[in-house]
């Protein structure tokens, strides 16, 4: 099973090659290496707000990041800066998950020490085991 720290860039999309044109931009299509979450796409769009030029994942696809350069030559540079932002994305996404855990397991001990009847119910709750 992936995780979302094995989220990285793989290469580009096969469908949407990058190709010069008389336009002055060069579309690129980077292939992630598996699909990522819509709460972590939407993540990813915020830290990437910055970036000049702009990337974007599509949330509900997860699995490209769009984004685009004047200049060939500029493709490896701004290729690093988004992988240094899918890094900063996939941290800051696993920190939060583990301050919801944290959370969570503080709210259900402070539940498990009630007092009285609530309290009772409570621990007989946290003790069901629904496996086989």
């Amino acid at each position: 099973m992936q995780s979302i720290s094995d989220i990285r860039i793989v290469g580009i999309d096969e469908m949407r090659p990058p190709r010069v044109r008389k336009e002055p931009y060069i579309d690129l299509f980077f292939q992630l290496s598996h699909q990522a979450p819509k709460d972590w796409c939407e993540d990813f769009n915020m830290l990437t707000g910055k970036l000049d030029p702009a990337v974007r994942i599509n949330k509900g696809e997860g699995l490209f990041i769009e984004t685009y350069v004047r200049d060939m030559d500029q493709i490896a540079a701004h290729l690093d800066k988004i992988k240094k932002t899918i890094i900063d994305c996939s941290e800051k996404y696993i920190e939060r998950i583990r301050q919801c855990e944290s959370a969570a397991v503080m709210q259900n001990t402070a539940l498990l020490g009630d007092r009285g009847e609530q309290g009772r119910l409570n621990t007989i709750v946290a003790t069901l085991h629904f496996g086989d």
